[in-house]
């Protein structure tokens, strides 16, 4: 019997993906920054404002679709994602963990991805993402 276990593969819900960071900016900044069009355009896609009730539906400019799950201001947000072409929605989950000295790590988790692939390209999207941050956050608004 093969013991070997594949990267990334879980029993009950497929391939997944985490990607963290500790970045030099506030956690309220951060939130802000994920939430303006900006920040939302640099991980989820083209989208003008992001409902943040759990059930509100969101659809892309790229045709991706979902539903916001979980909302916990300054700390977690959690929804399905399902970008044009893919079978089934995943489940992404970005957490928000204050750190000393006004730094914050950045977390996104994916869950329910198809292979391996795909997990290699979200692993990419999410550090591209917080790249972006690392980059933005800093100058975007305090709490809208």
């Amino acid at each position: 019997m093969n013991n070997d276990k594949t990267v990334g593969l879980t029993r009950t819900t497929g391939y997944q993906i985490g990607v963290r960071r500790t970045l030099p900016v506030a956690r309220d900044r951060i939130w802000s920054y994920l939430l303006s069009p900006e920040g939302l355009k640099a991980w989820l896609g083209d989208l003008a404002k992001l409902e943040l009730e759990p059930g509100r539906a969101y659809r892309t400019g790229d045709g991706s679709v979902g539903e916001v799950r979980v909302v916990k201001p300054l700390e977690q947000l959690r929804l399905t994602w399902q970008p044009r072409g893919w079978e089934r929605a995943s489940t992404v989950q970005i957490r928000l963990l204050a750190v000393d000295s006004g730094k914050t790590t950045v977390a996104f988790h994916q869950e329910h991805l198809d292979g391996p692939l795909t997990r290699a390209r979200m692993k990419l999207r999410w550090e591209e993402a917080i790249d972006r941050m690392t980059n933005d956050a800093d100058r975007a608004p305090n709490d809208e």
